[in-house]
């Protein structure tokens, strides 16, 4: 559930500098016109980041099923926070309990902060899912990479379960918080096996895995733990000797 296009629109900055910001304000609301408002709190910090008031998409205007005629783009943040049909942006003093940050609720505080930007990703797209290899031989793993805190700069592929690690292509050019494409070259030897990738940002972020974030939290890893916050880690990938590809984690 992860998408990529290029917005045009007007830095949200702009627009508060123009309107005056009180020195109490420390958040804002930004909400839209759908009949749950799709409310979001989030830090003013960010709106004098790079938040976006978007009225362009991929060189046209924004289609009415992304949010026509304002969507507010808030780059590096789960797209929830992209409010769509844009009608109001509040200035506050405080976190405000809106319908979309309701359903953000954490127990602790700090995972509550793990709702805001995304970290580092990858996934390897093929072979994943219900793909299947025909037999031994060369194979070229691919996938995509991106991250909340800027342009991909390193992804690396496993293909022994991480024993060892290297190196992938990326293909293209890795522009921030965008899609990156990568692949590498593979010869299968048609033993069981495990593909997995990680991928560093420009901020030196390394993608997790799962037993790193359960190691974090001082919680034990079983089969029924739950990432807290947005889940940015490893995704294994099975390769039975038959070829046939199943997800790692069930």
């Amino acid at each position: 559930m992860t998408s990529c296009a290029e917005w045009t629109g007007v830095l949200l900055s702009v627009l508060l500098k123009e309107a005056g910001v009180k020195a109490g304000a420390s958040w804002f609301v930004a909400e839209g016109a759908e009949e749950v408002k799709g409310a979001s709190s989030m830090p003013l910090a960010k709106a004098m980041d790079d938040c976006l008031v978007c009225y362009g998409m991929n060189g046209e205007a924004v289609r009415p099923q992304q949010g026509f005629p304002l969507r507010l783009m808030v780059p590096g943040f789960e797209g929830i926070f992209a409010t769509k049909y844009l009608r109001r942006i509040k200035l506050v003093d405080r976190y405000y309990m809106n319908y979309n940050d309701y359903g953000h609720l954490r127990q602790d505080a700090k995972e509550t902060a793990l709702s805001y930007q995304i970290g580092p990703k990858s996934v390897i797209t093929f072979p994943s899912g219900e793909q299947q290899l025909p037999g031994r031989g060369f194979y070229e793993i691919s996938g995509l990479a991106w991250s909340g805190g800027g342009a991909i700069r390193r992804v690396e592929v496993s293909t022994d379960a991480g024993r060892h690690w290297m190196d992938a292509e990326i293909r293209g050019t890795a522009y921030r918080m965008a899609h990156t494409r990568f692949s590498y070259q593979w010869n299968w030897d048609g033993k069981e096996t495990e593909l997995l990738s990680r991928c560093t940002d420009e901020l030196g972020q390394v993608q997790p895995s799962r037993a790193q974030v359960a190691g974090f939290w001082n919680v034990p890893l079983d089969p029924s733990y739950s990432v807290p916050g947005l889940d940015n880690t490893i995704q294994p990938w099975r390769i039975a000797s038959d070829g046939s590809v199943h997800n790692g984690n069930a």
